[in-house]
């Protein structure tokens, strides 16, 4: 019986046997398999480590070049790759061979860069069609907030915000000086299309009345040498103003210097001297106007008339016409030539400016532009050009 047991119970046995070793199998391939798992999962670790050791020092390595490089480039004395500026005054550094540091764009609409400064306007070319009139505001109120209400003849003087603020500066500095005696002329600032339209019918029909053998044509020709056929005076663009100076006050009404040359004054002579450095230029040179030795640009101007005519451009493009002597129609001409510039003051980087073609067919334009800063202006020039200038 007992024989009978022992051999009943040798199979189970076997299997409780069996089933133990299998789960000692088990657990020693699950311990080998999570064994050899940790390992293979800590080698991988110490690759990934070692991986993101190596990105992080490039990253390092990358950010450390970034930055020399940026401070190169940006810094007061500029790109050192760019040509050395004189150390001394003024000098234009001319960069049209050289690209951008930072290149970037930016998506600009016309109405944004109408009144950046340089909107050339002149008997060849005429104000554009999308010029906006409601732009300008009343001088005065500007002028009664800086204590300048003597400074125009009423309120219906008018001028684009931008020129006005630089104007306010101006008077403000020169009145702080003693040189008070400026005075922006009524009908010697901003004109509508339809008060200059007004101003050269009346011209037209006086030419008409005293030549009426003349044609039309020659009539227009005529009249065109006293008034500026409408859409091409300088005074419909809201940038430029007329400056006279007074001696006294009689009443309401100024009394003018008359036997004084405008320049012969200390107030003119302080304006000549001063008027770029708060963004405007003379607009209209002549032979031996304002000063003496003032070279005539009348035959890139169109105006051959000595007429205290300024008008603002902004800081930046004032320093180089000033600085190079160029009117209006030349610098821009210059800027075409030169569409990449950079300009120092005693070795400073001060500005940087750039041309580029845009066309006048399209709403918005795509400008190339450099991101190492944002402080910079965008100017139609109308003449399919934006000019932008960087102040540092």
């Amino acid at each position: 019986m007992a024989k009978r047991l022992k051999k009943r119970m040798d199979p189970i046995v076997g299997l409780v046997i069996a089933l133990v070793i299998f789960v000692l199998l088990a657990a020693g391939a699950w311990i080998g398999g999570k064994m050899l798992s940790d390992y293979r999962a800590g080698k991988l670790q110490e690759e990934i480590d070692a991986v993101n050791d190596r990105n992080a020092a490039l990253v390092a390595q990358y950010e450390e070049e970034k930055a020399d490089y940026l401070a190169q480039i940006s810094n007061k004395e500029g790109n050192k790759a760019w040509p050395t500026p004189a150390q001394e005054g003024w000098d234009v550094v001319d960069l049209t061979t050289y690209p951008l540091e930072a290149p970037g764009t930016v998506t600009i609409s016309r109405t944004d860069a109408m009144f950046g400064g340089l909107l050339l306007v002149n008997e060849w070319h005429s104000r554009p069609a999308d010029f906006d009139e409601s732009a300008m505001v009343a001088i005065h109120s500007y002028a009664k907030d800086a204590g300048l209400e003597s400074f125009w003849d009423n309120a219906s003087c008018k001028l684009h915000p931008a020129a006005i603020d630089a104007l306010v500066a101006l008077l403000t500095d020169a009145k702080a000086l003693g040189y008070d005696h400026f005075v922006v002329r009524e009908g010697y600032n901003f004109r509508s299309y339809e008060d200059q339209n007004e101003l050269f019918t009346a011209e037209l029909e006086k030419q008409r009345s005293a030549r009426p053998s003349l044609t039309d044509e020659q009539l227009l020709a005529r009249a065109k040498k006293n008034v500026n056929y409408p859409g091409t005076s300088e005074f419909n663009t809201g940038l430029s103003f007329c400056l006279k100076l007074y001696e006294r006050e009689e009443g309401e009404a100024k009394t003018y210097y008359k036997e004084t040359p405008f320049y012969d004054t200390p107030d003119g002579q302080w304006l000549i001297e001063n008027a770029w450095k708060y963004g405007f230029v003379f607009r209209f040179p002549t032979n031996n106007y304002p000063t003496a030795d003032t070279v005539d640009k009348a035959y890139k101007t169109g105006m051959n008339q000595s007429l205290n005519c300024y008008r603002y451009v902004g800081k930046g493009h004032a320093a180089v016409m000033n600085h190079l002597g160029l009117c209006l129609e030349e610098y821009i001409e210059y800027l075409m030539d030169h569409p990449h510039i950079a300009v120092f003051e005693n070795g400073v980087k001060r500005y940087e400016i750039t041309y580029q073609h845009v066309g006048d067919d399209v709403a918005t334009f795509t400008v190339d532009i450099n991101r190492l800063t944002n402080n910079y202006t965008m100017t139609l020039d109308n003449m399919g050009g934006i000019i932008t200038v960087y102040e540092y």
